[in-house]
């Protein structure tokens, strides 16, 4: 499914960012909200060579995995009139050109009472992609994140960002495969940063 089979004929369109999108949009919007989608779980299982990492060493970023118990949180954007065109126009090149995402059109549910949910759309990588990665256990993936870098900056920081936003934005919502990772990269890198903050012995002549 593509963007425009979902907005055709639309002034206006909710997109659904669970993973850098919720902290780091890039795109105007109307208003934001955040909420969950239900059916799919996320997961670091998807490779990035561009923006968290390269070719050589790619990063490990979010998709989502269909689960029918599962939901997910995150914030949908709603834009209107030419911020339709303007954020899907963006969106194609940074998470389907570049990021290897397809479209699809979910069922969001806003935080909150007396919120009725919505449709939006959502970016979702698939296991036919080139750079999926699949599956990993948490001290694998958290050692692949703790090394590497791209355009976009370290695989750490989009790490840390996402579970900060967890933490100020969903308290109430435990998500064990996040945070497990999160704990993972933070015991493998305190002890660099420990080691960073000794103090350099004196050279003796």
């Amino acid at each position: 499914m593509i963007p425009q089979d979902i907005v055709a004929g639309k002034s206006s369109l909710w997109i659904f960012g669970y993973g850098s999108l919720v902290w780091k949009p890039d795109f105007k919007y109307k208003r934001s909200k955040v909420g969950y989608i239900k059916g799919y779980k996320r997961r670091f299982w998807h490779g990035d060579n561009f923006h968290r990492g390269n070719d050589e060493m790619p990063g490990r970023v979010v998709t989502l995995i269909e689960e029918d118990d599962a939901c997910t949180w995150g914030v949908a954007f709603e834009v209107t009139g030419s911020q339709v065109e303007e954020s899907l126009k963006y969106l194609n090149v940074r998470e389907a050109v570049r990021g290897g995402y397809l479209t699809e059109a979910v069922e969001f549910f806003p935080q909150g009472t007396n919120q009725s949910p919505v449709q939006a759309l959502v970016y979702i990588a698939t296991t036919d992609n080139p750079i999926y990665l699949g599956p990993a256990s948490a001290e694998e993936i958290a050692a692949q994140i703790a090394v590497c870098k791209g355009k976009s900056g370290h695989n750490i920081e989009y790490l840390l960002r996402l579970a900060e936003f967890m933490r100020v934005s969903c308290p109430d919502v435990d998500d064990p495969h996040l945070f497990s990772i999160e704990a993972a990269v933070l015991a493998t890198i305190r002890p660099i940063l420990l080691a960073s903050q000794k103090p350099v012995s004196s050279v003796k002549h």
